[in-house]
């Protein structure tokens, strides 16, 4: 059996206030986009993880994958199978990517299994995995609070635009993007500017991670200036970086004209 995990963006993300626990409240939107990879699930007699694309770092026991297969062997005692990550989302992109691939290969064992768990209590085990984790077992556009794990459905539809995502070779890590950052209350919340035109989302709708990253990465602020020079209606970092999107009315060719040297790039339409 096969999946097919998908990468997220952040459409704003307001940073409101500091928990007594360390951790940062937030809000921001998430939104499922078609950039994906790839996770097959086969019988064997005992466990293996592979991997192929991106070369995943560290030891397999660390990924999300064999995270997820772990919590389902330890708590429902599912048998031994093969897994196999074809990884294309990169890393440390504010994409979601390995949150994405821990809760497809939840949903997936589920069906492998016959485990008839229902949408609830996956969304249980995803927590126990990561605080995002738990948005990619249902998929849909979201208003994320607390520490980003409090999620709450709301219409959004953004198949009429085209999304133009650049990754650059920059790594910026949560402390960092952390480090400067002001906690501060919305003058309007970003689920009440998601429900404006997206025309003028751009005077408003802002991620405050920007504002640390940009001065310790301008090549990251370059990017995002650079998709509104090329038409976009609107342009982001998402999550705390270092990708940056921008939606566009009409299809764009950036990677094919190389507009973004030495960077990840994919550019597609989005689904609603």
């Amino acid at each position: 059996m096969i999946s097919f995990p998908n990468a997220k963006i952040n459409l704003g993300l307001n940073i409101v206030g500091k928990r007594p626990d360390g951790y940062h409240d937030i809000e921001t939107v998430f939104y499922p986009i078609p950039l994906k990879e790839a996770v097959e699930v086969t019988p064997a007699k005992e466990f293996s993880f592979t991997s192929t694309g991106i070369p995943v770092d560290g030891p397999a026991e660390r990924n999300l994958v064999v995270k997820a297969y772990t919590l389902l062997r330890e708590t429902y005692g599912i048998g031994p199978v093969a897994i196999h990550l074809l990884k294309h989302i990169p890393f440390g992109a504010g994409l979601g990517g390995g949150s994405a691939d821990a809760a497809f290969t939840l949903k997936l064992l589920n069906d492998f299994f016959q485990l008839q768990l229902p949408t609830a209590r996956l969304e249980e085990l995803a927590t126990r995995l990561g605080a995002d984790c738990p948005f990619f077992i249902q998929d849909k556009p979201v208003f994320a609070t607390g520490i980003g794990n409090i999620f709450k459905p709301i219409e959004l539809d953004l198949s009429a635009y085209y999304l133009c995502l650049v990754k650059p070779d920059i790594a910026v890590s949560t402390a960092e993007a952390y480090a400067q950052v002001k906690p501060h209350a919305p003058s309007l919340s970003v689920k009440e500017w998601v429900k404006r035109p997206v025309e003028r989302w751009r005077e408003g709708l802002e991620n405050d991670f920007e504002a640390s990253v940009f001065p310790q990465h301008p090549p990251i602020q370059a990017i995002k200036e650079k998709l509104y020079d090329r038409g976009a209606l609107y342009a982001s970092m998402s999550g705390s970086g270092s990708s940056v999107f921008g939606l566009f009315s009409e299809p764009t060719d950036f990677q094919k004209r190389n507009l973004f040297p030495d960077c990840f790039v994919w550019e597609g339409k989005l689904e609603g």
